[in-house]
């Protein structure tokens, strides 16, 4: 492929990323460098390579890995990672042109970008007497930062944001503020974080198309340190990473790039697909074969009786129904189907996905319970759960609460309960030699003591000796050696902190309580360890900004209002632990996916069964959080008329129809669709597939035995 630049089209499972890799072998033969270390042009040449999202990455990196045997580096990135990456590296070229302090800048987490901005966001509007309810004020926010996510990530100037939702989103649309307004605080916003060298995603994407690409040295620093680029799923790209693209192969770097038209799962978050085809003028075009399966086969004709109902064909019997009336004997039977498949050996658990067009906690909590407690494992996806939901994380934080001055009301009596019990665990054998924490103060005596020992006061709370309660004798030895231990450790800390302040941190206290009260971590669960890595990386994130706030605003708050807002930031539950994944080089782990229609697409794998759980919702043709406010207008092709209800009725159809070809492509076997008459709120469920219910056969005989295909 030397000097010639490739095009590869095809559909779900047609072999895209494989043809890449093939690609980039002999790509790579061509530069002399798989054995020799031959130099190109006096350097050495080496790649650009790019996925859709993190997951891709890693799997696409290890591909690589394998198929050059190990002998290459492999260095692949997401499109917004890469730039980000730049950005940093050639900052220097942006605050010279931007004349901006010279300081190291500063990432800004998601839930950090929030807590600032709503900041910003009470003292922008605080003379226009603009007041929301917090739930509702965390939403605007929200909104108009993804709108600067928008904007940068289609190459957007800030300043124009205003003007295109005042011609394309309207006030049908029950704006709660005004263009106008949402514009003024992005401009704000965008010079406040500029100020201090804070970076969030927004930020980054404008900083590098306004500023880094057109720069002619950073120009001249891409040709010299690229001769190859290799994307994988570019219709899951920003258009901005279109630009760079184009930069390069005009200056006469090859590329290879896939692209499946049924895919396109980022449109309307920040990818442009439509945009992105463009560059195909510049490479050959090699259309992939279609893979035999269910969407070359189904899609189109089962598509047609979605929109028409009286379309007389019928459901192939690799497409069956499990249908109950209640939701929770939905989940129930659903359960039961897979555990006597699995059980009968027809089929092994990591051959199975569970798909939803949204998972609500109470999905998710009874197929893990179930199927869990019949020894089949299951593995949601992206499950990130607040760190406020772990016990650990919460009995932390009242640690804190107790050693710190001002902060008693966030130390109410349940709150001390919960602590003593969770910091009071010890590892003990059990019978069958399987070891387990086991709380020295369970929970009803961790609640006397807190009734009766814990003295509330908001400036200086603090746990009386265990004489306090006059019956303490019931609270038994191993109990109250356990208090006495806490109430020890508490008393030390606090007389470090007094002697040492600058020395005892918060990230320092929590660290000692961590080693000092918690089980060692080969006690602990990989999920719980992973809870408590992101609590240090959440605190040590924080601080960090906290004292690039200071240098920059020369405003010094005292540690525990900065304790305090890191609680309350906690407890809102903005912050989720993300464990890293885990798998091991060209291994998949053995268990269930369970995930939603969005994370399963992007998950890009394929499994023998696919159960689609609510298939009769009216969610499936619905965008929800795979779509930003006001994505479509941020599209390079928008027309530049009003967005109305009839333009998002065809969007919502083309999504519809690409869920399809994109499941049906990745279902080896069989799909069944899980249907309950009603939805988890008691509503009937009418949603586009249900005609495609009521036609397949059911997966489950009356007597409820597991039925086999002949």
């Amino acid at each position: 492929m030397s000097g010639i630049s490739i095009w590869l089209r095809g559909i779900t499972r047609s072999g895209k990323t494989s043809c890449l890799i093939d690609h980039f072998t002999i790509w790579m033969k061509q530069q002399s460098l798989f054995v020799s270390g031959k130099t190109v042009g006096g350097r050495q040449a080496t790649a650009l390579i790019f996925a859709a999202n993190e997951n891709s990455r890693r799997s696409l990196a290890d591909r690589l890995v394998l198929s050059l045997g190990g002998d290459y580096p492999i260095i692949c990135k997401t499109p917004l990672g890469f730039m980000g990456d730049e950005v940093i590296l050639f900052w220097p070229l942006i605050f010279e042109a931007r004349q901006l302090t010279a300081q190291f800048p500063l990432r800004l987490r998601p839930e950090t970008e929030q807590e600032l901005a709503t900041r910003l966001w009470q003292q922008v509007f605080a003379q226009q007497s603009l007041s929301f309810p917090p739930s509702q004020e965390y939403r605007l926010i929200r909104d108009t930062l993804d709108l600067m996510q928008l904007a940068g990530a289609a190459g957007i100037a800030v300043e124009e944001i205003a003007p295109r939702l005042e011609v394309g989103w309207p006030d049908v649309h029950h704006q709660d503020i005004s263009p106008q307004q949402r514009g003024t605080f992005l401009i704000a916003w965008r010079n406040w974080c500029l100020e201090r060298g804070l970076l969030t995603y927004g930020l980054i994407s404008e900083l590098y198309w306004r500023y880094l690409l057109p720069n002619a040295h950073y120009q001249q620093q891409l040709l010299r340190r690229y001769q190859g680029i290799f994307a994988d799923d570019v219709d899951d790209y920003p258009a901005i990473a279109k630009d760079l693209s184009e930069f390069l192969l005009k200056n006469g770097v090859s590329g290879v790039f896939t692209y499946n038209p049924h895919a396109q799962i980022r449109l309307g978050l920040n990818a442009d697909t439509q945009y992105w085809e463009g560059l195909a003028t510049y490479c050959q075009i090699e259309q992939l074969p279609d893979p035999q399966n269910l969407a070359t086969e189904w899609a189109t004709p089962l598509l047609t009786l979605v929109t028409d109902p009286f379309f007389n064909r019928p459901i192939p019997d690799r497409i069956q129904s499990i249908q109950t009336t209640s939701r929770a004997k939905l989940l129930r039977q659903t359960a039961n189907f897979i555990i006597d498949a699995v059980h009968a050996e027809e089929i092994k658990p990591e051959e199975i996905a569970i798909i939803a067009p949204g998972l609500d906690e109470i999905a998710r909590y009874s197929l893990i319970e179930i199927l869990t407690a019949a020894k089949i494992p299951i593995n949601p996806l992206n499950e990130q759960r607040s760190l406020i939901s772990s016990p650990f994380i919460r009995a932390l934080l009242t640690l804190l609460a107790l050693i710190y001055p001002h902060l008693g009301k966030l130390a109410l009596r349940d709150d001390v309960a919960e602590m003593l019990v969770i910091l009071s665990q010890k590892p003990e054998i059990t019978e069958n030699l399987r070891q387990r924490l086991i709380a020295d103060i369970d929970p009803v005596r961790a609640g006397l003591i807190a009734d009766h020992c814990y003295q509330i006061d908001f400036e200086q709370p603090q746990l009386l000796p265990i004489e306090t309660f006059a019956r303490w004798d019931r609270i038994g030895y191993r109990a109250t050696t356990a208090y006495q231990q806490l109430v020890d450790w508490i008393e030390t800390a606090k007389n470090h902190l007094q002697s040492q302040p600058q020395a005892n941190t918060p990230i320092l206290v929590l660290d000692r309580a961590m080693r000092e009260l918690l089980p060692a971590n080969h006690y602990l669960t990989y999920d719980q360890v992973s809870v408590l890595r992101e609590l240090m990386e959440t605190a040590q994130h924080f601080w960090e900004v906290e004292r690039r706030l200071h240098q920059s605003d020369a405003i010094a708050h005292s540690v525990p209002q900065q304790l305090q807002r890191f609680i309350q930031l906690l407890r809102r539950g903005t912050i989720t632990a993300n464990p890293r994944p885990r798998y091991s080089l060209g291994k998949e782990i053995g268990s269930i996916t369970l995930a939603t229609i969005f994370q399963y697409r992007s998950l890009r794998k394929s499994h023998r069964w696919q159960f689609w759980l609510d298939a009769g919702s009216s969610l499936w043709i619905q965008g929800g959080a795979a779509q930003l406010f006001a994505a479509p207008v941020f599209l390079q092709n928008w027309s530049g008329e009003e967005w109305n209800s009839e333009s998002a009725q065809h969007m919502d159809q083309a999504r519809l129809e690409r869920i399809v070809w994109d499941l049906f492509g990745r279902a080896e076997e069989r799909i069944f669709l899980c249907h309950s008459d009603l939805s988890v709120r008691g509503t009937e469920q009418l949603g586009p597939f249900l005609s495609l219910i009521q036609r397949a056969e059911p997966a489950i005989a009356d007597n409820g035995v597991l039925t086999t295909l002949a």
